[in-house]
């Protein structure tokens, strides 16, 4: 795991990319935010008022140093960030609409992200994913040619490394979200300098059972490749014929898939969901994530019962994702 982030660290060193922290006034995000400032990897941004933070901060003997502070009701520049969520809202929201919306953090913070007044957010310690999510659907929103956000994990133990994805948001994704979640996932695949080779899962290999579930993978497969034809991708697959050279070489000898996947696309959350739990507490894999992507901007969602250490990773893989 060390590693994974020494490399990430040292993609990063020298960049001056900046986080922005909604949260500014949790314990978690001071800590990490200090710890970043300090190590002037990226510049840390906490949204709140600046006397309560330093107060808080000194409390807990964090050093703030290197860390900017802004607070939405005193910001010089909310006129003009006023005028860019309307316009951006597209009439479905005034400007007194915008002027209440913009107190709440995540909408103020993801603003900073479009204005390009910061390169990513982290949110999420002490709010929900949809309070996070929301605003970058509404603001950020995908980018040219992506339906949909996404949720992977990195799935690390030792010097292994996998993608499993979709893991966090899309609950039943139809054949053309499976595909799109294929292709974004095998590009967040190389941030991790893994070489993505991708098996697209079902509770079947090369049509050994037929269903509308199974059928829905081995069309997603066909969109993948008409989108990515030189992405190594193959399905639709059981796990065992992705992941063991043996099994694979009986069930599915043609495939360009030799029981060597390293990018696993669940057929829905719900599989994928447990699927990562199955392989963290079960297997001894450390699950860095969620990591949303398909954004025009990277913006990432803490769990709530995340602590500073999730945190600082978490903001040097969202600043990663700018690269």
């Amino acid at each position: 795991m060390s590693d994974l982030f020494t490399d990430l660290k040292g993609k990063l060193q020298g960049k001056g990319l900046s986080i922005v922290f909604p949260e500014g006034m949790d314990e978690r995000i001071l800590t990490a935010a200090g710890r970043l400032a300090n190590e002037k990897i990226i510049n840390p941004i906490l949204l709140g008022d600046e006397n309560e933070i330093n107060a808080e901060a000194d409390k807990r003997n964090i050093s703030l140093d290197g860390v900017e502070i802004l607070n939405p009701n005193t910001y010089s520049e909310m006129d003009e960030m006023v005028r860019s969520f309307v316009e951006r809202r597209k009439g479905k929201a005034t400007e007194e609409d915008a002027r209440k919306i913009l107190l709440d953090e995540n909408y103020f913070g993801t603003m900073l992200v479009y204005m390009k007044k910061a390169d990513g957010l982290v949110s999420g310690a002490a709010h929900s994913t949809a309070d996070t999510v929301r605003p970058a659907l509404q603001i950020i929103k995908t980018k040219e040619g992506v339906q949909k956000t996404s949720g992977v994990f990195i799935m690390v133990r030792d010097d292994e490394k996998y993608v499993f994805a979709d893991c966090a948001i899309n609950i039943a994704p139809d054949n053309q979200d499976l595909a799109e979640i294929a292709i974004e996932s095998a590009k967040t695949a190389k941030m991790f300098n893994i070489e993505p080779k991708v098996a697209m899962l079902s509770f079947s290999t090369k049509g050994s059972a037929k269903s509308p579930e199974t059928e829905k993978v081995t069309e997603a497969v066909q969109i993948a490749k008409e989108r990515e034809p030189n992405l190594v991708l193959d399905g639709e697959f059981q796990f065992d014929a992705a992941f063991v050279p043996s099994v694979a070489q009986k069930k599915a000898p043609d495939s360009v898939i030799k029981g060597d996947a390293n990018v696993f696309i669940f057929p829905s959350l719900e599989a994928g969901n447990i699927g990562y739990k199955i392989a963290q507490r079960l297997g001894g894999f450390e699950a860095v994530g969620p990591i949303l992507q398909g954004l025009n901007a990277p913006v990432n969602d803490l769990s709530r019962g995340c602590n500073a250490e999730d945190v600082y990773k978490l903001a040097l893989i969202t600043a990663a994702q700018v690269l």
